[in-house]
């Protein structure tokens, strides 16, 4: 789905002032990574590894776990849609209302699709490949993946520093036959705008991978700034309870408007606006009249036009979001009753 992601700031110039629309905080200081970066200018007049060995040594390193069982990738996301390759033609099920890009991923490589609603059925599907976003989005949830029996158990973890319950590690995932787990340093660091991630698993499963991935699919600077990252995480820790905190702050002040919203265990909240209001309405109002980003989340299979996300972040926006939505809110109650 290249059209329709959150993270559309690009669709508004500088009007955006506080962005909820993708599942990390935005205000994240980078200023001692970006001056490292200018200081390897370098690395943009030579070509980088063609496959970025290096860093997944580094990345099992830091998992505790042997690079054999890593793939470093341009993003999460690149993972995903190796994975839906080396399983071309399979039948996969997921689990929904989830991420679209299993989905994406799997038509685009001639998957038969299935979507399920409930970890149980998921359990008794036939299915060669099983997807499941752990802790989830749009929804904030966790599930227990526990033990499977046969396939292919694919859980994206993007979201794990942010949740305030503990899911399996990437270790787990070396040792489990036909497991993958996928990671992501753009969430884990809040540096969306340098695609990084990879995928722990099975090394077999893991070579399968290898074998796919174009030449070249991370570039340098993304390479020097994980490891980078991860030798400096320290700097960049997540106050997950505190995070979870706001986000189910904001979710009491929705529902006090009469807005739905699912029970989260991350820092953000999936809400469903009243009586049929389209959550796109309201996104174009909050960020031209108030340079507010929210996610317009109707594109989630599942879900309505009237559903929406957003990711909580300071308290201080966290409140005018609140506000602004409350503005919108009794305006359609004055636009009814004229």
């Amino acid at each position: 789905m290249i059209d329709g992601h959150g993270d559309d700031m690009y669709r508004y110039g500088d009007i955006i002032r506080s962005n909820f629309s993708s599942n990390i905080p935005s205000r994240a200081n980078h200023e001692e990574l970006m001056a490292h970066l200018s200081a390897c200018g370098k690395l943009i007049s030579r070509y980088p590894e063609p496959e970025p060995r290096s860093l997944e040594r580094e990345i099992a390193e830091w998992e505790g776990v042997e690079p054999e069982n890593v793939i470093a990738t341009n993003g999460a996301t690149e993972a995903i849609y190796l994975l839906a390759h080396a399983t071309e033609g399979c039948r996969s099920a997921i689990l929904t209302p989830t991420f679209s890009e299993y989905e994406d991923a799997c038509r685009m490589y001639g998957h038969r699709v299935i979507h399920v609603a409930e970890i149980s059925e998921l359990r008794q599907t036939d299915a060669d490949v099983r997807w499941i976003c752990n802790p989830n989005n749009p929804t904030g949830g966790v599930v227990e993946t526990g033990s499977w029996q046969s396939g292919i158990i694919a859980v994206d973890a993007s979201y794990s520093d942010y949740s305030i319950v503990e899911t399996e590690t990437a270790a787990d995932f070396a040792a489990r036959p036909g497991g993958i787990r996928f990671s992501s340093l753009t969430k884990r660091f809040s540096i969306p705008g340098l695609r990084i991630g990879y995928a722990v698993g099975d090394r077999e499963l893991i070579g399968r991978l290898r074998r796919l991935r174009m030449p070249w699919s991370v570039n340098a600077l993304a390479i020097e700034a994980a490891r980078w990252l991860m030798k400096h995480a320290d700097r960049y820790a997540v106050d997950a309870i505190g995070l979870n905190n706001e986000a189910v702050r904001i979710a009491e002040m929705l529902n006090r408007m009469g807005i739905e919203t699912a029970e989260t265990c991350c820092n953000f909240v999936l809400a469903k606006l009243p009586g049929g209001l389209r959550a796109s309405d309201m996104k174009e109002y909050l960020a031209q009249r108030r340079g507010i980003l929210i996610r317009d989340a109707s594109n989630f299979h599942g879900l309505t036009p009237s559903h929406f996300r957003v990711a909580a972040q300071t308290r201080e926006e966290n409140d005018a979001l609140a506000e602004a939505i409350g503005e919108w809110m009794r305006q359609q109650e004055e636009d009814i009753e004229y």
